[in-house]
């Protein structure tokens, strides 16, 4: 049998384990440091966040400041922004990350995969031809080719350039 060191997937596993508190990242992550808790922009009523466990490099989320757990609870407002938000990402990750292709899409409610189906979220995922392979199936291992940290610097950077841009439109 082969063997295939994950190192960093205790972190995962520790931090589910740990939020038998029930503690809402996207409620607490807002209040701690924008590096640390890999905010990535703060909008008025939105804010961006990059996936400390993604499902693909460069893999952000962009979610209300409201603890609200479905799309129809959110103001009009809220709604806006966060179609904004997700559109300005798309811009920069284009940008950074040069992707073929994205996924878009929200798990509303737990039955629905929703790891914190109390707060709505729209996940905003990259994609490359061939990013896919034989490992998560054979292997149950998914490969990164980039840090957590490596995506957070890039994609911060091209998302203040992006801002700017739209700001002097």
């Amino acid at each position: 049998m082969e063997r295939m060191w994950r190192p960093w997937r205790i972190r995962y596993i520790e931090a589910m384990g740990e939020k038998k508190d029930d503690a809402c990242i996207f409620c607490t992550k807002p209040r701690g440091d924008d590096r640390e808790s890999l905010i990535l922009h703060r909008g008025e009523r939105c804010f961006v966040m990059l996936n400390l466990y993604p499902y693909n490099t460069g893999h952000v989320m962009v979610s209300p400041y409201r603890h609200l757990a479905s799309l129809e609870e959110l103001d009009p407002e809220e709604q806006s922004e966060m179609m904004r938000l997700a559109s300005l990402c798309l811009r920069a990750i284009r940008r950074a990350m040069k992707p073929e292709g994205f996924n878009l899409g929200m798990n509303l409610g737990r039955v629905a995969g929703a790891g914190y189906d109390g707060h709505v979220h729209l996940h905003i995922v990259p994609r490359w031809q061939g990013d896919t392979n034989f490992m998560p199936i054979v292997a149950d291992t998914k490969v990164m080719p980039e840090s957590v940290e490596d995506s957070y610097r890039r994609l911060r950077a091209a998302l203040e350039e992006v801002l700017r841009e739209d700001r002097s439109a």
